[in-house]
């Protein structure tokens, strides 16, 4: 290894100087190459390059790049990748040897190396946050099993018509898949509950008749499985596989070797996926693009799209971006020329298209006057009956729970905890140094509230707080005293409790956060399903409801309209060619006009437009500091910034102190600003800094 640099390593990290002792026990070097460059398993920023250390001339036929290997780190055994091996180090001192090989297997490709350097330096992050991304855990059972020897017939050209001969553009996409060039594309799929998998199962199936390998990912395991079985059908048994974090450690890490090893060349999955080791690679392909799920909740924070989008760059492959709803950075692509649009004839669109009515339009208002009050006017309560009469109908409700905010009955003030916040406090360690034990929960200074908002679990529960979960059975009006409060939203449990009580003949089938529905049947029934939740019903759905489209539209959001209009037709996608489906919501507004027009590109191209306008991404490129304000303030200080940055903040975000500041540059600027905040976080790794301050580049979340 070569000796850390005292400047930029934590005191306790600096290895003392080499004893003799140390150089005559040291091993014989290997014969060949006997410099191994390692990234070492660190999260520390200021540490994230390669260390070189000395292959023993024992290792020398096991210790090829990317290896998983042991090695001795500021005193420690720590893990690590073997990134390349090389004749001569810049280090003019000793290095260390490696300690072992884990395992033979090549792990880690060099595609995959330099796609995981490209995503961190992107988001501010290090290579090892990301390889912990790429590269799943080892399961020495699974590798150790042979490899299963497949005699796979080649695949005949298939002579049915294709799900592209819809789009003008689409049979010109599938050749140029098959001749082996690079097409990209943002795709507006038609309405239909599986069009968009037996399509993509096409796309791939064109990419492998070029001598290639395709990668496409999902939001989550419902839609896996439906492109799984559309895979199966279109490219035969055991041409692809499917990867999910449910399939568990051992399954999981047999399909992934079984790509590393090029059994097989195609991959769908969840965001995991895109880092899939497919070699030759020559699609890369994203579904509903906008779902927050394709958003890593892991340092550094990576997007799918954006890195398929680099892996496509990077290897000269094709990329499809696909949805029903379109977003604005996928608009961002066309209006640059980087990606064309594949889009449908109208004749086309509407005949596929549901027939939507917004329940706010003046006829239904003047035929009903009590429909400007009521969460289900006469016109959807219509529909529901109609639909009824065909086939099951889906009911969308976009707050899951039962009753997720109350208010006073009388005064209408918002219902808030009166009871007292709790903390914990801690024993002195014991004398034996042992680990410090917790005092249960004991009430806080007196005079202090905890104030979080109360909910209903059931019909006959007490209000409990949503914050610190205590029942508050006692609860008064802070205004004006009065016990009895009232709902002022409907979960989804709620509404499929009252509409089993409006329909009792009709069965209730709920689809949420407690169990997800993957399929429903074709007989009558009511489906109540949160956004993103909803099955796929058997032939479509007969009739749709959209509750409380102000739920969605009201949200304190960047991405409010864009995300309604992503929901909305995901849902209305589900239905039969023609099926009525019903919106509770202004119809004036630009997202539900829309979906009534089934219109997403205008609605991406103004939402474009105005973000541009605005200087919001993606017409620009922004990164947010959160933590302790005075973290994120002193951070502010020292990181030296792009000259066009500006600085938006920082501002409060909760109640405990932390802060969040926004910082916006050009996109040309993007990557000079993510090298800045990763440098600043590095000096303050360096210093031990005790005060974290969590850098995201380009979040989902802004507002």
């Amino acid at each position: 290894m070569t000796e850390p640099d005292d400047a930029l390593l934590p005191l306790d990290a600096v290895r003392p100087p080499a004893s003799s002792k140390d150089t005559k026990g040291a091993p014989a070097p290997a014969p060949e190459r006997p410099v191994a460059r390692v990234v070492v398993d660190s999260p520390l920023p200021h540490l994230d390059r390669p260390f070189d250390y000395l292959v023993p001339d024992s290792m020398h036929e096991t210790a090829e790049p990317g290896v998983r290997v042991r090695v001795r780190f500021a005193g420690k055994l720590i893990d690590g990748f073997l990134l390349e091996r090389a004749d001569e180090s810049d280090h003019d001192g000793r290095l260390m040897p490696l300690e072992r090989v884990v395992s033979p297997e090549r792990v880690l490709t060099p595609e995959i190396a330099g796609l995981a350097r490209a995503v961190a330096d992107r988001y501010a992050g290090t290579l090892t946050d990301v390889l912990r991304l790429a590269v799943p855990p080892r399961h020495a059972k699974a590798e150790a099993e042979e490899p299963a020897k497949q005699d796979l017939p080649p695949t005949e050209p298939s002579r049915t018509a294709s799900a592209w001969d819809a789009y003008p553009t689409g049979p010109s996409f599938l050749g140029a898949l098959r001749d082996g060039r690079a097409p990209r594309a943002v795709w507006s799929a038609l309405p239909g509950a599986r069009g968009w998998a037996g399509a993509t199962a096409e796309a791939v199936r064109a990419t492998l008749d070029g001598g290639r390998g395709a990668v496409v990912v999902v939001p989550d395991g419902k839609d896996v499985a439906l492109a799984d079985g559309e895979f199966a059908r279109v490219l035969g048994p055991d041409r692809h596989v499917a990867l999910t974090a449910d399939l568990g450690p051992a399954e999981r890490y047999r399909r992934w070797l079984k790509v590393l090893r090029g059994q097989v060349r195609a991959v769908v999955g969840t965001r995991a996926a895109m880092f899939a080791p497919v070699a030759d690679l020559g699609l890369v392909a994203i579904w509903d693009d906008g779902d927050d799920l394709h958003a890593e909740r892991l340092a550094p924070y990576p997007h799918a799209r954006e890195v398929l989008g680099l892996r496509a760059h990077r290897t000269g492959a094709a990329m499809l971006i696909g949805g029903y709803a379109r977003t604005a950075e996928a608009t961002q692509l066309v209006a640059s020329g980087w990606a064309r649009p594949i889009v449908a004839a109208r004749t086309m669109i509407r005949g596929l298209a549901p027939r939507v009515r917004p329940a706010g339009e003046d006829a239904e208002l003047a035929k009903d006057q009590a429909a400007r009050q009521a969460r289900l006017p006469s016109l959807a309560w219509r529909v529901l009956r109609h639909g009824l009469e065909s086939g099951p109908v889906l009911v969308q409700v976009p707050r899951r729970g039962y009753l997720p905010a109350l208010a006073c009955r009388h005064c209408r003030t918002p219902a808030r905890c009166s009871l007292p916040p709790t903390r914990r406090a801690a024993l002195p360690p014991d004398a034996d140094g042992g680990t410090a034990f917790q005092m249960p929960e004991a009430p806080a200074e007196a005079g202090h509230l905890c104030h979080g908002p109360l909910a209903l679990r059931g019909g006959h529960a007490a209000p409990y707080c949503r914050w610190c979960g205590r029942v508050d059975a006692d609860w008064r009006c802070a205004s004006c005293g009065s016990p009895r409060l009232r709902a002022v939203v409907t979960g989804a449990r709620r509404t499929a409790e009252e509409l089993g009580r409006a329909f009792p003949s009709v069965q209730v089938r709920t689809s949420g956060r407690d169990g997800v529905l993957a399929t429903v049947p074709a007989a009558r029934a009511l489906v109540v399903a949160t956004p993103g939740a909803e099955p796929v019903a058997e032939g479509g759905y007969a009739a749709a409801v959209l509750l409380d489209g102000w739920a969605l539209l009201g949200r304190a959001d960047l991405r409010a309209g864009e995300e309604a209009v992503r929901r909305w037709m995901n849902a209305a996608a589900l239905l039969r060619p023609g099926a009525e489906l019903v919106v509770l919501a202004d119809a004036a507004l630009p997202a539900v006009q829309a979906l009534l027009r089934w219109d997403p590109v205008t609605h991406a191209e103004r939402e474009l437009g105005d973000r541009a306008e605005l200087g919001f991404p993606p017409a620009v490129r922004m990164a947010t500091l959160t933590g302790v304000a005075s973290a994120v303030r002193q951070m502010l200080d020292e990181v030296r910034l792009p000259p066009d940055a500006e600085v938006l903040g920082p501002v409060p975000v909760d109640e405990a102190g932390q802060e969040r500041a926004m910082i916006r540059v050009r996109r040309s600027g993007g990557a000079a600003l993510a090298a800045a905040l990763k440098g600043a976080s590095g000096v303050r790794a360096a210093r031990k800094t005790p005060d974290v301050v969590k850098v995201s580049v380009d979040p989902l979340d802004l507002i």
